[in-house]
């Protein structure tokens, strides 16, 4: 027992012991940190030389002969410069900060001299040669770095690239063509290079910038080594790329011919480029890319998906821009129709079925010809309970435009009750609630919307949540709900193209109610159909009317993502679009926009763009 005694005493003397000593260490560091702060080098010198004979880490070093240095005593430091090399011979920066001790004190000679040793002795490493580059870098001495390079591009000859830093070195110096000569000879050294080279030209260029001068450089030095050497395939597709950055997809049309004929490869590039057209809603370039592999002919590989896609632009031009004559409509839905009767009409070709209805019933005034073409396509021999419901939903959403919409309602029905548990199941039962919203019986509607709301499809869950909001905010608000019953009949005359009967209802709203609150909705719904038109600017109209007025109601974030999709994707000024999302973005951050506002404006303000560059504010959504 006694001798258990003994050893617990002898331990806990032992600890108390090593902390005082940690605590007379830490005191020494607190004292040299405080003394050298505040320029009494020659106090701090006292404490940073117990610190480096304890502990001779390069931080210890560093302030010792500092102080040293700052006191005079440049002998020492001297000596504690060699003894550290010694110490530490394959650390480069010791050797640096010697010659700079050196070229302090005007020993430009001595300096000389390290700085010359270290290049010459530099071995055949590319670790070696990268470290030592790092090394003058973290001390700018940015010749000595570039020397270091030449250096080892001599000794690594073709076994190591050394464009990454040739280039980060001229871009340093502000020499742009060197750069990019340097990190275009990276895919003479190997093709796989081209994507990482992408990623880094992209920090580097300001595409949306008209005057890049990057831009400019790399385009002229892609073209002249494109014609230097035709056969390499890669500075072609780079090329194109580059266009496609600056979203200059004419240009690249014409480049991808000229690679597809050259590659002899079947329009597999001017395809490519068609779809990342049709991407980015240039639908005119997009057409004439599908329709440049239509005209080469049948036994082109890509033939038959060009046709398609072809369709597919003339069914976006008409449905999503909207910018269309009834001449073109005509001719879009006899392009359908020569296409259908050359591939048949089968469960493979529904796809161009369900466009060209679309067309016919929403774009041309031809329902009854839709409707018929879509009853025929239910009896196609082995279509899917999928595609058999797709066709009833597109049915009876022309069935709802032609008037009919309580037989729209059953064939709503029977999809929901097919797929009850999918998603095409929960868009019917949202279009037969709106039914009944379109009857005026609203509270049935009200019921089948409270069951939307926790729907999978976020997007439909959305409507339905607007819709029931719609209906609990105004219905009942005046003693007859003839408001609400008005502007329910007047949403489905949007829906039915009667535009002007629809507009007569919402003046008689407004001319009877004149306080109620529906005045943001009519608004809201005059935009719609104004956009369903292809009237943007008078959209715009609207919408801003909405915000001028109803800035604090629960549409002004409707108002504000309508306006950016309209400015981004119809006016194409993506200015404009940014200052609406970003209003979203900063003032509406409960809204159901936020994630997709976030990743519009995201897009439009650049790949590794921050907020900061319009604003000095950060929303946590951003």
């Amino acid at each position: 027992m006694k001798r258990m005694q003994t050893y617990l005493f002898l331990l806990a003397t032992l600890f108390s012991l090593n902390i005082a000593i940690a605590q007379d260490g830490g005191s020494d560091q607190q004292l040299a940190q405080h003394y050298y702060s505040n320029g009494e080098f020659d106090k701090a010198l006292v404490y940073y030389d117990k610190l480096y004979a304890k502990n001779p880490s390069k931080f210890n070093f560093t302030r010792y002969t500092e102080c040293l240095v700052q006191t005079n005593d440049t002998k020492r430091a001297e000596k504690t410069y060699k003894r550290q090399i010694s110490r530490n011979n394959l650390d480069q920066e010791y050797k640096i900060l010697f010659a700079i001790f050196y070229e302090d004190q005007g020993a430009q000679n001595k300096a000389d001299g390290i700085y010359t040793k270290l290049i010459d002795e530099l071995r055949a490493s590319s670790i070696s040669v990268i470290q030592l580059y790092n090394a003058f870098k973290g001390q700018s001495k940015m010749d000595m770095a570039f020397q270091t390079l030449e250096k080892g591009r001599k000794l690594l000859k073709k076994t190591y690239p050394l464009n990454y830093y040739f280039a980060e070195f001229y871009a340093y110096k502000g020499e742009t063509q060197k750069m990019m000569d340097e990190y275009l000879d990276l895919i003479d050294y190997h093709s796989s290079y081209a994507n990482d080279l992408k990623r880094i030209l992209s920090s580097k260029i300001d595409f949306p910038q008209e005057d890049s001068e990057e831009y400019d450089i790399l385009k002229i030095a892609l073209i002249e080594r494109t014609q230097k050497n035709p056969n390499n395939t890669h500075y072609s597709e780079m090329l194109t790329w580059l266009f496609i950055q600056r979203q200059n997809f004419e240009a690249a049309f014409v480049h991808v011919k000229a690679l597809d004929k050259r590659t002899q490869s079947g329009g597999r590039y001017v395809f490519n480029l068609g779809e990342i057209c049709v991407e980015n809603k240039d639908y005119r370039t997009a057409k004439k890319c599908f329709q440049y592999i239509v005209d080469g002919g049948k036994t082109e590989p890509y033939f038959i998906r060009a046709q398609n896609a072809v369709l597919n632009v003339r069914f976006l031009q008409v449905t999503t821009l909207r910018d269309y004559s009834q001449a073109e409509v005509l001719e879009t839905i006899d392009a359908y129709d020569e296409a259908l009767n050359r591939v048949g009409r089968s469960y493979a070709s529904l796809p161009l079925i369900l466009e060209k209805t679309y067309i016919q019933a929403f774009y041309a005034n031809k329902a009854n010809d839709a409707m018929i073409d879509l009853e025929q396509a239910l009896d196609i021999s082995r279509i899917s309970d999928m595609q058999r419901a797709k066709i009833k939903m597109q049915l009876a959403d022309i069935r709802v435009l032609h008037g009919d919409i309580w037989d729209a309602a059953l064939m709503y029905s029977q999809v929901d009750k097919d797929f009850k548990f999918e998603t095409i199941g929960h868009e019917a039962k949202f279009k037969n609630a709106r039914i009944f919203y379109y009857d005026g019986e609203f509270d049935y509607a009200q019921s089948q919307l409270d069951v939307l709301k926790q729907s999978t499809s976020k997007l439909i869950a959305n409507d339905a949540l607007k819709l029931s909001l719609l209906i609990t905010d105004n219905f009942g608000l005046d003693s007859n709900y003839k408001a609400m019953t008005w502007f329910a009949n007047a949403d489905l005359l949007i829906e039915q193209h009667q535009y002007n009967a629809a507009y007569s209802l919402f003046d008689s709203i407004i001319e009877n109610f004149p306080a109620h609150a529906l005045g943001d909705e009519i608004l809201l719904k005059k935009a719609h159909s104004l956009q369903l038109r292809g009237e943007w600017t008078k959209a715009v109209d609207a919408l801003d009317e909405l915000l001028k007025f109803h800035a604090t109601d629960i549409l002004a974030d409707d108002a504000l993502f309508q306006l950016g999709d309209i400015y981004e994707n119809n006016l194409m000024n993506p200015e404009k679009a940014k200052e609406y999302y970003r209003d979203l973005l900063f003032n509406h951050k409960g809204s159901l926009y936020t994630v997709e506002a976030r990743k519009r404006f995201q897009k439009l303000r650049g790949e590794g763009g921050s907020l900061r560059d319009d604003t000095d504010e950060t929303p946590e959504e951003l």
